[in-house]
């Protein structure tokens, strides 16, 4: 299970993140923090959107990791 401080952090990025997602019709829910690794939910036209990938890995994972750096991986669960 994570700490709570690396929950609060993982959220935290969700924030700075979630208003780009929002502009292009889509949103993200976190759905759990476990043994370093996040899942989240892509929503909206992010969940059917072709680079959402890309989006995933390059923004949300990079953004997560600034703040939490002991995450290894983020998950889009569909």
């Amino acid at each position: 299970m994570a700490t709570k401080e690396t929950v609060n952090n993982v959220e935290k990025a969700l924030e700075e993140i979630r208003p780009f997602l929002v502009s292009d019709g889509g949103n993200i829910k976190l759905l759990s923090v476990e043994d370093n690794v996040v899942k989240v939910q892509l929503e909206g036209a992010c969940s059917g959107c072709s680079v959402n990938q890309m989006t995933l890995k390059n923004g949300v994972e990079a953004t997560i990791k600034k703040y939490a750096p002991e995450i290894e991986e983020v998950i889009n669960v569909a």
